[in-house]
């Protein structure tokens, strides 16, 4: 008889193989077996209403119908190749038409690899080294973006804090933080330095809104100093709006990042710009000394390219917006209930279709204010809902289009428990 391995056994297995016995993306604790529309199982079984989602690709839930018979048309005939393919080059006009700051797009396997080339890119076209970013931002794993991104230590704005060993000190050199939401300290900066190549910036940092006026005021400034503007936009891309954030908001970078969803579940990403910055990945007509060499051995590849194509094309029908915004703001409505009548402080934080609670008075805008209170109380919070099939990320819930009425009710229920879980605390 086949033995099936329970989940301990599997962490015990993972243990041994992988350091911290995980990926590095999430908590090890839990292996997951399968996923389908709005829901995931674990190895021992257990079933959950998933607000994670593979951290956000997932929008229109695991193995929705069109894009597997999209990827299983696609795979007899080959899976990546090196090479142009047509699927690819019909996703990138997909991505064009639908993203206010994208003439041409360049693919990478992540949004991690799309952020820095952003950064590279922005730096070619400039000449200059130095780049703006917000504390808390997060843009990847690259030495420049791990920089400021949850420091345990405050300092002094710009200091920029290294979050990770084996990076340079002189990688700090480069890189300016200021805190998100504050327009004045970003026009000092940008008064102080006649060196600054970029602003980095997430529309919605994290789960954290932009004020209104924020991101017009940034580009603003940048037209002001003759410095890009750069929106990550690897979350919020085909999330916020078909458009993204530069839709939702009406502000248009001069060059955006784009992942999770545009690869349907597949890894893929991109980084779009004007063809006057783009010309930079073109030696031709930028010559050696300008040229940004960029390649990649799945870049575009035709599975997830088809996968992004017809998650697209789902995702541009009439109302798939509006219902994700529903969802959203019935899983917000549903906590901020619970917790009120149960007199317990707390502040949504997000959009509807990307949020979640702190457990303060304070209002969230920006890293340092958004906290809670007390981390304990969302450890226990978060535990609870787990525990009651409720799968989510420690700081975010992810609504998805496949979640349904049960799902909702089902999610209710949880949050009752986890709101008297925490009061009798």
């Amino acid at each position: 008889m086949l033995k099936i391995n329970t989940q301990s056994e599997w962490i015990d297995r993972a243990n041994t193989v992988l350091p911290a016995g995980g990926f590095g993306n999430f908590d090890p604790g839990i292996i997951i077996a399968r996923g389908e529309g709005s829901r995931v199982w674990d190895e021992d079984g257990n079933e959950y209403v998933d607000y994670l989602i593979g951290s956000g690709p997932m929008l229109l839930g695991h193995g929705h119908p069109e894009v597997m018979e999209a990827v299983l048309e696609q795979l007899p005939k080959g899976m990546t190749f090196f090479a142009n393919n047509a699927r690819g080059i019909e996703l990138a006009e997909a991505i064009v038409d639908a993203v206010p700051c994208c003439e041409q797009v360049r693919f990478v396997a992540s949004g991690g690899e799309a952020d820095m080339y952003a950064i590279r890119l922005a730096r070619a076209y400039t000449g200059r080294d130095k780049i703006l970013k917000f504390e808390g931002g997060y843009h990847g794993m690259s030495a420049e973006a791990q920089m400021s991104l949850a420091p345990s230590r405050r300092v002094n704005f710009p200091q920029a804090v290294p979050d990770s060993a084996g990076i340079p000190e002189s990688v700090a050199e480069q890189m300016l933080v200021a805190p998100y939401n504050d327009l004045e300290a970003v026009e000092n900066l940008l008064n102080e330095h006649d060196d600054i190549a970029a602003i980095m910036v997430e529309p919605l940092q994290r789960i954290i809104p932009a004020l209104p006026g924020y991101l017009q005021g940034l580009r603003d400034l940048c037209d002001k100093h003759n410095v890009l503007l750069i929106f990550d936009e690897i979350v919020t891309g085909f999330r916020l709006a078909f458009g993204g954030a530069q839709e939702r908001y009406g502000v248009t970078p001069d060059i955006c990042t784009l992942g999770k969803i545009i690869g349907g579940g597949f890894p893929l990403a991109a980084l779009g710009a004007s063809a006057e910055i783009m010309k930079h990945f073109d030696k031709a007509q930028v010559g050696e000394e300008g040229w940004l060499m960029q390649l990649g051995t799945l870049s575009g590849n035709p599975v997830a390219s088809v996968a992004g194509l017809k998650t697209m094309e789902v995702l541009g029908r009439e109302g798939m917006y509006d219902r994700l915004r529903e969802i959203g703001a019935e899983l917000q409505k549903m906590q901020v209930d619970a917790l009120t009548q149960a007199g317990i402080p707390h502040r949504i934080c997000g959009d509807e279709t990307l949020f979640d609670i702190y457990f303060t008075d304070a209002d969230c805008r920006d890293y340092r204010s958004a906290q809670h209170d007390d981390p304990q109380r969302g450890a226990l919070y978060n535990a609870t809902l787990r525990a009651n099939g409720v799968f989510k990320a420690p700081g975010k819930v992810y609504p998805s289009l496949a979640v349904t009425a049960a799902d909702l009710e089902h999610t209710r229920l949880a949050v009752e428990k986890a709101v008297q879980a925490i009061s009798a605390a």
